[in-house]
C-alpha cells in the first residue's frame, strides 16, 4: 500500500476511512483461509502529524497568537527521517487496535537494504515471515526509513531492484517467499494505453512485457511518497520474472482487494503471455455471429463438422497424447492434486470413447433444430408452431478435464449455439491442440471463432457479466468454481451443480454379490468423477454380518479410507475413525458409511444430506425400490445400478455439456436436448387482434393438431 493510498490528501496524518475498509477486506479474506502480509506505507505521514503537533506546542503564547508565525513553524520541512522515526509506533499501534477488532494479531517487521544483501539475515527474514503466516498472525512490513539512505542515492543493480520504496520492497518480499499475487495499490487505476485523460487512453487490463510490444512513458512520480508508475512497474516486473503474479489497482476503489481476489477484472494484471489474443469482448461477439452461422447450416452439415472432429480425435492421437503428456509432467512437478492429475489423463482408449461419442451426436443432429413441439390451430385462419432452437451463446468453464472440450464443442455444434470455452492452466497443451481440430472441423462451413477458447482467468470476471452476448454459463469443476460462478453471475443463468455427494443404499432383502459389485463399482472405479459413491447406507440389519464384513474389506483392499457415520459410531466401539461430516465430496479413495432404520430413513438422510446428484438403492424388493424412486428428489435415482452410470455417453446422449442439479428443464446429464430452447411461429392471414373481440367477427378454436417435423 503506497503512501498515496492510506495518506490523507493534505499529506499529513493518515485518510483512516480508507485504512478501515482495507483492513475489513484484509480480515475477511484471512478469514476464508488466505495468508497475507501487509507492505505499507505511513510511518512519514503519521510522524508529521506527531512533529506539527510538538512544534506547535513548543511555540510561545505570543507565536501561537500570530497566524504568521503558527504558520511558518508548522509548514516548515520536517526531517523525513524523524518523522518516519515519531511515526512508526503510532502507525503499528493502529493497525493492531484495527485488526484487533476482527480478532486478528499483528507483528512488525522493519527492514533496510542490508537485510537483503546478507544472506543471513534474508533467511532469517523469510523465516519469520513465514513463521508468522503459519501462527495466523497479519505480519505487517516497512522500510525502516529511519536509518535508510536518500532514495537518489539508493541504485538498481544488474538484474537486482534496490530497497528504496515500498514498490520495490513488496516485489523482493514476494519473490523472496514465492508469494502467489502481489498487490501493488496507489490512487492511480493501472497502465494505460496513452496518458490517461487523453482521447482514446483505455485501461490496459492485462500487460506482457513481451507481447505488448511498446515503451512505457511515465508521467510525474506520486504526490506522496517516493514511489511513482515507474517505480510500480520495475516492482512488477521483478516480481513476474520470479513467478509471482501481479497485479496494480487502485487502492481508493471500493472493495479493490475482494475484487482482485475474486477474479474480477481491477487494475493492470502483469502476465508472461506471449501470444497474440482477441479482446474477450470481441470474442463473445464473434461467438453470437458464429452460432447464428451455425443455425443456417443444414442439418447434414453441423453432422459434417462433428463426425470430422471425431475423425480428428483418432487421425491426430500421437500429437494429442503428446500435448497431454507436457501437462501431466507440469501438473506432478506442481504437485496438482490426485484427483485432478487423475482428470487430466488422456488415453488412446478414452479418445476411442470420445471419438464413437461424438458420432453419436453427429446422428442425433438431423433432428435437434427446427423440431415441432406443438401445433395449434387458433382459429379458421391461424395456426401456431412451437419449435425448438438454440439458447444462443454458451459460456463454459471446466477444470483439468481436456476431454470436456470436444465433448461440449460437439453439442454446441449440434444444437446451433456459439460457444465460450475457458479450460484450467494445468491443461493448457492438452486444451490448445483439441481447441485447434475443433476449428479446423468447423472452417469449411462456419468461422473458426464460432466457438473460441478464452486464454485468461482474469477474463472470466468481465465474460460472466456480458448478458448482451452470453446466455448460459455451465461450470465444471469444484464446488469451489461452481459457488463462485453463481455468486458473481448477476443477469445470466448459471447451469451445474456444486457438489456430487453420491448415496448408494443396500436395503435388508439385497443379493450380497451384487450389493458388493454395485458399491465397488461407484466408489472404485473413477473416485475422481462427480457421479462416485461418497456415502454408504446399510439398513440395521446388515450390521456384524458376513455382507458387511466383506464390503469393508472389499473397500480396504481396494485402499479405500472409510468414515464411520454418527449412528454406526454408537453400534461400534472399534470402527473407523468418525466422519468429519456427512456432506463431504471426497473425490477419492474415501468414503462414509452409516446404518439407517429403513428406506424411509434413507431417504430422509440423502435430502438431509446429499447435493441431488445421484443415489442408489440396490434391493430385491419392488416395492421398497419403487419407493426409493419416486420419493428421492434427485436428478438420477438408480436401482439396482451403480451411479457410476449417471454420464451423457452412457445416457446415451453422445457427451454430456455437464450434470445439472437445479429443477429446471436441464436435470441430470444434459446433452443437446438441455442447450435448446423454444419460439413460436404464428402464420396468419392479415389478422388482428380487434377480429377476436367481442363484437369481432372471428372466434378461437384452439384446436390441437398433429405434430410434423420441419426440415
Amino acid at each position: 500500500m503506497g503512501s498515496a493510498v492510506i495518506t490523507r490528501e493534505d499529506e499529513c496524518g493518515l485518510a483512516l476511512g480508507r485504512l478501515a475498509s482495507i483492513v475489513e477486506q484484509v480480515s475477511e479474506l484471512h478469514s476464508k483461509g488466505h495468508q497475507i502480509m501487509l507492505v505499507t506505507s505511513g510511518a512519514v505521514a503519521f510522524g508529521k502529524q506527531k512533529l506539527r503537533q510538538e512544534v506547535a506546542m513548543s511555540m510561545s503564547m505570543r507565536q501561537t497568537l500570530s497566524s504568521r508565525d503558527t504558520q511558518f513553524r508548522t509548514n516548515q520541512r520536517l526531517p523525513p527521517r524523524a518523522c518516519a522515526a515519531a511515526g512508526q509506533s503510532g502507525l503499528m499501534a493502529l493497525y493492531e487496535a484495527m485488526f484487533t477488532q476482527y480478532g486478528l494479531r499483528t507483528a512488525q517487521i522493519l527492514v533496510t537494504k542490508p537485510d537483503f544483501q546478507n544472506d543471513e539475515s534474508r533467511n532469517n527474514m523469510r523465516s519469520t515471515l513465514l513463521e508468522l503466516l503459519n501462527l495466523n498472525i497479519i505480519p505487517i512490513i516497512n522500510a525502516n526509513d529511519a536509518v535508510a539512505p536518500p532514495p537518489e542515492q539508493d541504485l538498481d543493480l544488474h538484474g537486482v531492484i534496490s530497497v528504496k520504496d515500498n514498490d520495490s520492497l513488496a516485489a523482493r518480499i514476494a519473490g523472496e517467499i514465492n508469494a502467489d499475487l502481489l498487490m501493488l495499490l496507489s490512487d492511480v487505476d493501472g497502465l494505460y494505453t496513452s496518458p490517461p485523460g487523453t482521447d482514446g487512453s483505455r485501461l490496459m487490463h492485462t500487460y506482457s512485457p513481451n507481447s505488448n510490444g511498446r515503451s512505457l512513458i511515465f508521467g510525474e512520480g506520486s504526490r506522496v511518497g517516493t514511489g511513482g508508475m515507474e517505480s510500480k512497474v520495475k516492482a512488477a516486473l521483478f516480481a513476474l520474472e520470479r513467478d509471482v503474479s501481479v497485479v496494480i489497482a487502485n487502492g481508493f476503489a471500493n472493495l479493490a482487494i475482494k475484487n482482485i481476489i475474486s477474479g474480477k477484472k481491477v487494475g493492470t494484471f502483469f502476465t508472461e503471455h506471449t501470444e497474440s489474443t482477441t479482446p474477450v469482448e470481441q470474442q463473445a461477439s464473434n461467438a453470437r455471429e458464429g452460432g447464428r452461422a451455425l443455425q443456417k447450416l443444414a442439418p447434414f452439415q453441423r453432422a459434417a463438422i462433428i463426425e470430422k472432429l471425431a475423425s480428428l480425435l483418432l487421425d491426430r492421437q500421437a500429437e494429442i497424447l503428446a500435448a497431454n503428456k507436457l501437462d501431466l509432467d507440469e501438473a506432478r512437478r506442481s504437485g496438482l492434486a490426485a484427483p485432478l492429475i487423475s482428470r487430466l489423463v488422456l488415453s488412446e482408449h478414452k479418445l476411442k470413447i470420445l471419438a464413437d461419442g461424438l458420432q453419436q451426436i453427429a446422428k442425433d443432429s438431423y433432428n435437434n433444430l427446427g423440431r415441432v413441439l406443438r401445433r395449434t390451430k387458433l382459429s379458421e385462419d391461424i395456426n401456431l408452431q412451437q419449435i425448438s432452437v438454440p439458447i444462443g451463446v454458451l459460456l463454459v468453464i471446466f477444470e483439468s478435464r481436456p476431454d470436456c472440450l470436444p465433448q461440449v464443442a460437439a453439442l454446441a455444434i449440434s444444437s446451433g449455439n456459439g460457444l465460450l470455452l475457458k479450460g484450467g492452466k494445468e491443461a493448457y497443451h492438452s486444451n490448445k491442440i483439441l481447441h485447434g481440430l475443433v476449428q479446423e472441423a468447423m472452417e469449411p462451413h462456419v468461422p473458426r471463432t464460432t466457438i473460441e477458447l478464452v486464454s485468461k482467468r482474469e477474463d472470466i470476471g468481465d465474460l460472466i457479466q456480458m448478458d448482451q452476448y452470453i446466455d448460459l454459463i455451465i461450470p465444471r469443476g469444484s464446488s469451489d468454481l461452481v459457488k463462485s460462478i453463481q455468486e458473481q453471475s448477476k443477469g445470466i443463468p448459471v447451469l451445474g451443480h456444486s457438489e456430487g455427494v453420491c448415496h448408494v443404499y443396500i436395503d435388508r432383502e439385497v443379493n450380497p454379490e451384487m450389493a458388493i459389485k454395485i458399491v465397488r463399482d461407484s466408489k472404485c472405479d473413477y473416485p475422481a468423477a462427480c457421479n462416485a459413491m461418497e456415502t454408504l447406507l446399510l439398513h440395521k440389519t446388515l450390521l456384524n454380518t458376513t455382507l458387511f464384513d466383506n464390503i469393508i474389506e472389499m473397500l480396504k483392499a481396494n485402499d479405500v479410507v472409510i468414515h464411520a457415520g454418527p449412528k454406526l459410531l454408537e453400534h461400534m466401539k472399534f470402527g473407523p475413525p468418525p466422519s468429519k461430516s456427512m456432506k463431504t465430496e471426497y473425490s477419492g479413495l474415501e468414503c462414509n458409511i452409516d446404518i439407517v432404520n429403513d428406506v424411509d430413513e434413507a431417504i430422509a438422510h440423502i435430502h438431509q444430506f446429499g447435493s441431488s446428484h445421484t443415489d442408489s438403492i440396490v434391493t430385491e424388493n419392488e416395492q421398497t425400490a419403487a419407493q426409493f424412486l419416486k420419493n428421492v428428489d434427485s436428478a438420477c435415482v438408480f436401482h439396482n445400478a451403480s451411479t457410476r452410470f449417471s454420464d451423457g455417453f452412457r445416457f446415451g446422449l453422445g457427451a454430456e455439456v455437464g450434470i445439472s442439479t437445479a429443477r429446471i428443464h436441464a436435470r441430470g446429464p444434459v446433452g443437446v436436448q438441455g442447450l435448446l430452447t423454444t419460439k413460436w411461429i404464428l402464420q396468419g392471414n392479415g389478422d388482428v387482434v380487434t377480429d377476436y373481440s367481442q363484437d369481432g367477427e372471428k372466434v378461437f378454436c384452439h384446436e390441437s393438431l398433429p405434430l410434423q417435423t420441419e426440415s
